[in-house]
């Protein structure tokens, strides 16, 4: 009876380590999932702008993303003043870069849904990530506690 009792303990803090530790885990699509969806609620998206608006959105954050990597990439280089002025003069022009595919991607966002609703969309991407950093923070922090 001892061993069936400690058996299933075992099992459930097994299952539930498990469990936790999947809730833990970052989801790029469930990340992206609920970024979409916090856009279309607060930018107020009906379900045709939605799927107009997407499409566009992820092709510039791809775009975006490949110019992040170049930035994060600069500070490996080895750091002796000539090296570093060069990060710094090319993370300049990265971060050009970066706006000039905004700028672009705003304009076509404004040919598929009115003025009003790209500023939400904007506002509402800001305020999501704001929320998201803050609270992985507060997760690290907990866990540098425990």
């Amino acid at each position: 009876m001892r061993k069936l009792l400690f058996s299933t303990v075992i099992m459930i803090m097994v299952v539930l380590g498990a469990s936790a530790e999947e809730q833990q885990k970052f989801s790029p699509e469930k990340f992206q999932a609920d970024l979409e969806q916090y856009i279309t609620t607060e930018a107020g998206l009906t379900n045709e702008e939605a799927a107009k608006f997407f499409p566009l959105y992820r092709e510039m954050q791809q775009k975006q993303r490949v110019v992040y990597n170049k930035i994060h990439e600069l500070f490996k280089l080895p750091h002796d003043e000539a090296s570093c002025k060069r990060a710094i003069q090319r993370r300049d022009q990265l971060e050009i870069e970066l706006k000039q595919i905004a700028q672009t991607y705003h304009n076509k966002f404004l040919r598929v849904i009115p003025a009003s609703k790209v500023i939400g969309t904007i506002v509402a991407e800001d305020k999501f990530h704001r929320r998201a950093f803050r609270k992985f923070g507060q997760q690290r922090n907990r866990e540098t506690k425990k």
